[in-house]
């Protein structure tokens, strides 16, 4: 490689990473936000905390900044420990995304089964009236975003920890005109709270949006072959243009 090609790709591989670098630092944030707001969403899945909006933003969060950081400084300082560090852990993470891409797919089924056993626990278990562990403004949120009641349907809150013995749901179940009553969870009467469920409809919002994540998911993979291109041809060349210096 020439010394003007050499130093092209060293300076667009440095400010690629210093952006990424940027870009981890703002994920990691929103991450950190969501837990201290909401009282960490991995309440809605008791069993698999991991799978909640806020751990998943940190750890995306980490991961980025950590690629960032050594692509950035690897390139920069031309340190081919760096930049054999940024490779190897690009290659981890692009097997882990199409390993749970694949998974994901070929399980999908499932997967949306147990989520669904999952929600329904969190609510019939774990859900308090005082907020302690952030579920009651978690499903309140819920809710109010998308008009439903409960993971299948209303029932879903019926005899719950909260309330034993008695088929309640929460006051943000109620239709809007009946919300202002105190005592609308409480009527027995379905025709004035939402009776979908709000599963289905989280999912329809999310496959409306599937061709974002898709356009996301493809500029991402083709920044992570970019890198890991680069990351080589600096690598098998660094330690030349030093000597040569």
């Amino acid at each position: 490689m020439g010394r003007s090609g050499y130093t092209c790709v060293r300076r667009t591989f440095c400010w690629l990473n210093l952006f990424f670098w940027i870009i981890g630092c703002g994920i990691l944030g929103v991450g950190v936000w969501l837990h201290l707001a909401y009282g960490g969403f991995a309440k809605l899945f008791p069993t698999y905390r991991v799978l909640s909006a806020d751990s998943l933003c940190m750890t995306a969060g980490v991961l980025t900044f950590l690629v960032g950081f050594l692509g950035c400084c690897g390139s920069w300082f031309e340190s081919k420990c760096l930049l054999v560090l940024y490779f190897i852990i690009v290659v981890l993470v692009f097997l882990l995304e199409f390993t749970a891409g694949t998974l994901g797919f070929a399980y999908r089924k499932h997967i949306r089964e147990t989520l669904q056993e999952e929600l329904k626990a969190g609510i019939k278990e774990k859900y308090t009236l005082n907020n302690d562990i952030g579920l009651k403004n978690t499903w309140d949120q819920i809710h109010f975003k998308f008009e439903c009641c409960g993971v299948k349907e209303y029932t879903d809150w019926y005899k719950i920890a909260a309330w034993p013995e008695k088929e309640w749901v929460p006051q943000t179940c109620c239709l809007v005109e009946f919300r202002k009553d105190s005592t609308c969870g409480k009527t027995h009467n379905i025709y004035m709270w939402h009776q979908q469920g709000c599963y289905m409809k989280i999912h329809m919002w999310l496959m409306e949006r599937l061709y974002i994540m898709g356009i996301i998911c493809m500029t991402f993979a083709f920044i992570q072959l970019f890198g890991l291109i680069s990351a080589m041809l600096l690598i098998c060349t660094v330690e030349d243009k030093r000597k040569s210096r």
